[in-house]
């Protein structure tokens, strides 16, 4: 059994997946299983990749069903206690296995962490602002408003996937948002301080290209979370803070588009929830 599997999920991105798998082949460690889980591309994904054949294992959906089934695909597919994601138009630098590898040895306890990343944007290095700097330990709170944990960035142990769930196939998009809200309500999430992914965006395939208000995933998602979460008084009361903070945002905006009902909606959300809170004995 491998150390660490290594899940990449794709769609028509016959080329951009095959430099992912090479910057795993290129890795320090090497105790690593690759799981591709070719998520129904039309394009020429399977014959690139067959350069790599007895050094990924190689699983197509033949529909096109989302990255959450795919990763999930993976997941249920792979056998590494320590399980790492990289979506295919990242790629690694060759110690980002050797390092998380060294966290989880140090810190036994630990659960979860990622790592720093380099932002390329139109083929520009790019900074993220300060919103978009990364947190360390407890995340919960910062990461309501934006996601701030990356899929790439990240090993964990299978262990943590078993008690809070996989990715939720019903969200199309920030389905990674919805899964580290799950993990950092129960625990820490911790950072190493090394920029050791790159990550590419500005490309039109991207799912925040096309899905448009996104917010609405996340309400779907922090909805969720207070009904189904073990989150304390603190958290709730963030929770709700940050719903009501979206909701009244994209209820404005169906409101500007002439969607009504859809605005009315949004905009009772929150209350009705904080009724039914109260309510709970």
């Amino acid at each position: 059994m491998a150390a660490v599997s290594i899940i990449i999920p794709t769609h028509n991105r016959a080329l951009k997946t095959a430099r992912a798998v090479m910057s795993v082949l290129y890795q320090r460690f090497t105790d690593y299983e690759i799981v591709v889980v070719d998520d129904g591309s039309t394009d020429e994904t399977e014959r690139v990749l067959q350069q790599f054949k007895g050094r990924i294992r190689y699983v197509a959906h033949k529909a096109n069903r989302g990255v959450s089934a795919a990763r999930n695909t993976g997941i249920a597919i792979s056998k590494g206690p320590l399980i790492a994601f990289l979506d295919s138009d990242d790629y690694w630098l060759p110690c980002k296995l050797d390092t998380q590898m060294g966290f989880f040895e140090e810190n036994p306890g630990a659960l979860i962490c990622q790592t720093e990343e380099t932002w390329i944007r139109n083929g520009k290095r790019a900074n993220p602002r300060k919103r978009h700097l990364k947190p360390a330990g407890d995340v919960f709170e910062p990461s309501l408003a934006l996601c701030l944990v990356s899929p790439s960035a990240v090993m964990l142990k299978r262990e943590l996937l078993e008690e809070v769930g996989v990715f939720d196939e019903g969200l199309p998009a920030c389905e990674d948002y919805d899964l580290w809200l799950r993990i950092a309500c129960r625990h820490p999430v911790y950072l190493i301080q090394q920029s050791l992914i790159v990550k590419e965006g500005g490309h039109p395939d991207q799912l925040s290209a096309r899905f448009k208000g996104m917010d609405r995933f996340r309400i779907k998602s922090m909805v969720k979370l207070l009904r189904e979460s073990p989150l304390s008084e603190s958290q709730k009361k963030a929770t709700l803070k940050e719903l009501s903070h979206k909701c009244q945002i994209y209820g404005t905006g169906c409101l500007k588009r002439g969607k009504k009902a859809e605005a009315a909606y949004y905009r009772e959300l929150p209350s009705t929830f904080e009724t039914t809170q109260d309510e709970t004995p």
